[in-house]
């Protein structure tokens, strides 16, 4: 087999065999905790720019299938594994893991030591770094890798460039797309909702002629605070449309609320992370993806309230609005790849809008002609 090297910035070098595409490309190393849903990892658009490795030792076991994406197509920049399967056992599967990655000119490196690997992430945070299966010199990749920057425009690479209608007979919700998994709008069309998906640029007047009953804010990649129009956008809206928001949402409608974001040493990314539901003290276990959180601290003088913490290292992972009709989680009720306790999440959102709707009540036709003004005969011509 040819060859890889994957070099990180601080001069690590690990070399093992290649697999996927034969090219050099330069990303944010972070790794993933979960034993399976591998090709959902791949396919998340939260990974954009970020070379991933696996914990779990044997990855390509059972092989690829068109039904388990989770976008369109992968982002990642690069993929380590201890051991990659080339023969995979799955009557579902259509191709190989190599197959995939070759198919979408993402290089991957196996036979590293990937327990040092994370070792070292876990101790000096996430590194830049440089997957390369070419035979350039070593300081001729160092030299590509300290001027190449990791990218600050993901939202914009993975977000819809137009908008898109999943029809449903019931609420209709407008799902804004920072990166939107699949598994969301899946979570959304079983409970029978109209789903709208909107490109993450959209602005509160583009929304709001849509008519609404909700708006989903998704998950996405990157750094919160480099979307800065979302965050206008919720300030804009909020109040007015009962808002969810997961992961990236999350932490978008928190700086919309006048709170804080920071990164983390290495970040949440698996399927096993347990976090505390403050309201009832109940324990769930939770998929992850993220590397930005949301300061404690900088809540304290919003609006927001505090929902959910992580047991592991006690950040945020959830807060709700004290008066207007909005919340959000920092983790992923729709999991894919990852356990399924939150899914209840998006049936508190439905239950947010009817009450909304409720303690709303949009005015009759009469009433609304009648504040323009408009005759007895313009009222009943409009009534028929």
């Amino acid at each position: 087999m040819k060859q890889a090297r994957l070099i990180l910035e601080d001069g690590t070098v690990f070399v093992g065999q290649a697999f996927g595409a034969t090219t050099d490309m330069v990303g944010e190393v972070v790794f993933n905790t979960g034993m399976t849903g591998y090709q959902e990892v791949l396919s998340d658009p939260s990974y954009c720019g970020q070379i991933v490795t696996m914990t779990y030792p044997l990855i390509g076991n059972y092989g690829i299938t068109r039904d388990d994406f989770e976008s369109v197509r992968p982002y990642i920049h690069g993929f380590v594994v201890r051991e990659q399967e080339v023969l995979p056992s799955n009557w579902r599967g259509q191709y190989t893991l190599d197959q995939l990655l070759k198919e979408y000119d993402i290089p991957g490196i196996s036979g590293i030591d990937t327990r040092m690997l994370t070792r070292k992430i876990r101790t000096f945070g996430t590194l830049k770094g440089i997957i390369s299966t070419s035979d350039r010199p070593l300081e001729s990749l160092k030299a590509q890798m300290a001027v190449s920057n990791l990218l600050e425009d993901q939202v914009q690479r993975v977000s819809t460039r137009s908008m898109f209608h999943n029809p449903g007979t019931k609420e209709r919700v407008v799902v804004v797309d920072f990166g939107a998994k699949g598994g969301i709008l899946r979570e959304l069309n079983k409970r029978g909702c109209d789903v709208v998906v909107v490109p993450h640029d959209t602005t509160a007047d583009q929304i709001r002629r849509l008519h609404p009953d909700g708006i989903l804010l998704s998950n996405g990649p990157g750094d919160p605070k480099n979307v800065p129009v979302a965050i206008q956008m919720i300030k804009d809206i909020l109040g007015e449309i009962p808002l969810f928001g997961i992961c990236l949402g999350h932490q978008l409608l928190s700086l919309a609320c006048g709170a804080d974001s920071t990164k983390l040493k290495f970040g949440h990314r698996g399927g096993n992370h347990p976090v505390k539901d403050l309201t009832n003290g109940r324990c769930h276990i939770t998929s992850q993806n993220h590397g930005y959180t949301i300061l404690s601290d900088s809540v304290k003088d919003t609006p927001l309230i505090v929902t959910h913490i992580n047991n592991n290292d006690g950040t945020i992972e959830g807060v709700r609005h004290n008066t207007l009709p909005a919340f959000s989680v920092q983790y992923h009720p729709e999991a894919s790849p990852g356990p399924w306790d939150s899914g209840y999440l998006f049936d508190d959102f439905i239950t947010m809008i009817h009450e909304f709707k409720t303690s709303n009540p949009k005015p009759p036709r009469q009433a609304v002609f009648a504040e323009l003004n408009v005759s007895k005969g313009e009222l009943e011509y409009a009534k028929k």
